[in-house]
């Protein structure tokens, strides 16, 4: 990236020579507000505002920040889920933002999710070989008896056994259920798989076991996972970038190294201080932000931080900084870089 394009933070891709997989461009999502005796459109939630970003083949993107920030709507958003209002999904160089009908069914091969509460995403009426073996049945021509051999191949991948086939979400623990959900999502053999907190819904003492499933299945067949979730340390153990979200806005990106050794941004500045260390003789400073986080449907002109910025100035008030790269590999958008 040369430096006007670095001034005009138009690319946050890794200077690397892997493949990119997904490529999203200036994307937004906005919830229309209704209001009025006609149900007028009269405002608009932003979600995601104006986010770009890039993820490599067999690689892990982490994407962090406070609940109500824009992640989950992002992943939904990228698996089309949710529609978006503006930008371009490119994933494997096609461009998958306004496909439809077969041609967005056949696209979904490529791209799950898992989700993040295991209770709610199971269907109950169904054992645990029908909704494992479902996607099986609705996209590949394969015959009864292939089709449970491979869901209990699935089953053994992800550390069930054998009897699981024939019982029901409910006869399962959390983290016995969220297996259920990442084998569901293993059986097309997807490229991307978006994880949506999926360890947020479970007992500390599970966590690392799945997370460590997820990191060993990703070896296995190859996959390319968008991580979403709030635990900084959890994010720091399973990705290998990792991009910070505020307000609906992409604030920081870089290297799972350089982002954790020298935050640039000051919300990432916080975020970082406000993990636990366990060793008392290196507590660290916490950095306390003041205010509430505003509403989407109503963000603060400027940059979309300075309300609560330790160090926002006035012009922070009347420019919105745009993502651009200040290191090798780390893009921030912040005036004072």
């Amino acid at each position: 990236m040369n430096k006007i394009e670095a001034e005009k933070g138009i690319s946050t891709k890794p200077k690397t020579d892997k493949e990119v997989l997904l490529d999203i461009q200036n994307l937004k999502t906005y919830y229309p507000v209704k209001g009025g005796f006609l149900k007028r459109t009269v405002g608009n939630v932003k979600a995601v505002d104006d986010i770009s970003f890039t993820i490599n083949k067999g690689e892990t993107l982490g994407l962090v920040g406070e609940s109500g920030c824009g992640k989950s709507t992002t992943g939904r958003t990228i698996l089309r889920l949710l529609k978006p209002t503006e930008g371009k999904i490119i994933f494997e160089g096609k461009d998958i933002t306004t496909i439809s009908g077969t041609r967005l069914r056949k696209a979904r091969q490529d791209f799950q999710m898992v989700f993040q509460d295991p209770y709610a995403s199971l269907n109950p009426t169904q054992s645990v070989g029908e909704i494992i073996s479902e996607p099986l049945k609705n996209y590949k021509s394969m015959s009864k008896k292939d089709i449970k051999d491979e869901v209990m191949d699935l089953l053994s991948r992800v550390g069930l056994p054998p009897e699981a086939y024939h019982k029901y979400g409910h006869e399962f623990s959390g983290g016995q259920r969220q297996r259920i959900g990442i084998a569901r999502a293993l059986a097309l053999k997807p490229k991307l798989i978006i994880a949506d907190e999926p360890v947020s819904a479970l007992d500390v003492s599970v966590q690392s076991q799945v997370l460590n499933l997820l990191k060993e299945l990703q070896d296995e067949f190859k996959l390319t996972y968008l991580f979403i979730a709030h635990d900084l340390s959890v994010v720091k153990h399973m990705s290998d970038r990792i991009g910070v979200m505020y307000l609906g806005n992409l604030v920081e990106i870089a290297t799972n190294d350089s982002l954790y050794a020298e935050p640039l941004h000051p919300y990432t500045q916080a975020l970082i201080s406000a993990i636990p260390e366990p060793n008392p003789k290196k507590r660290k400073k916490r950095i306390i932000l003041q205010g509430d986080v505003p509403s989407p449907q109503n963000p603060p002109s400027g940059c979309p931080f300075h309300t609560r910025c330790p160090m926002a100035k006035e012009e922070c008030s009347k420019v919105k900084p745009i993502l651009k790269e200040v290191k090798p590999g780390h893009h921030v958008a912040c005036i004072l870089y």
